[in-house]
């Protein structure tokens, strides 16, 4: 068991809350935030700790962290958070759902990922991803560092997923592939072919029928 500190007082570090408390060996301690976004003194009834002050209350010989931040910028901001808790000697941990079925996976530091994923044999997950619910993860495919996919992707076989990179629900991507650096591929869109760096994947959307729905019939 270790003790760990979650950093955020948001959405996602709440959540990250509920998993770790419910379905892991950890036992989280306390929250922190950077010292100028600190509203509360506690949360879920645990401290809540200004950032800067983190190792002198906190100190890494004792407690590691977890860093649930979401993908804005493209990943930039949990990545950023990632490397600067390292920097300050902290060891992260990695939450795999006990419902997620996975083969020996190498997982890296600081990943959250939630049930329902399948991660087929012989492939490697980098630091700092989040995979959320409900994914597929083909075998020998490769996710590197600071990566997040949303529900219901589906990855075939062997591909690489480069760094920085956001995947948005009910995504496909071909086998034998390479997805570039911090690429943005948006929910429903089909990859049939290497892309390149920080390209963008937008899928149309449905269109509104000129019926409405009063006066549709059969349904």
């Amino acid at each position: 068991m270790s003790k760990v500190v979650i950093f955020g007082v948001g959405q996602i570090a709440e959540v990250a809350h509920y998993y770790l408390t419910h379905d892991s060996e950890h036992e989280v301690v306390a929250f922190t935030v950077d010292k100028e976004y600190l509203r509360e003194e506690f949360y879920h009834g645990l401290p809540v700790i200004p950032y800067e002050e983190l190792r002198e209350l906190y100190p890494p010989n004792k407690y590691k962290m977890f860093v649930p931040i979401s993908y804005k910028k493209v990943n930039k901001l949990r990545a950023e958070k990632f490397k600067d808790v390292k920097l300050k000697g902290y060891d992260c941990v990695s939450y795999i759902s006990s419902k997620a079925i996975y083969y020996n996976t190498p997982v890296g530091e600081n990943c959250f990922i939630f049930e329902n994923n399948v991660i087929q044999p012989f492939s490697k997950i980098g630091d700092n991803c989040i995979l959320w619910s409900g994914n597929h993860i083909g075998h020998h495919t490769t996710i590197k560092d600071h990566c997040f996919l949303a529900s219901q992707v589906v990855v075939s076989g062997s591909v690489i997923i480069d760094e920085y990179t956001f995947i948005g629900v009910n995504a496909t991507i071909r086998d034998n592939i390479k997805i570039g650096k911090e690429n943005i591929i948006g929910a429903n869109a089909l990859i049939l072919k290497n892309t390149e760096d920080r390209a963008v994947y937008v899928s149309k959307e449905t269109l509104k029928s000129k019926v409405p729905s009063n006066r549709v019939k059969n349904i």
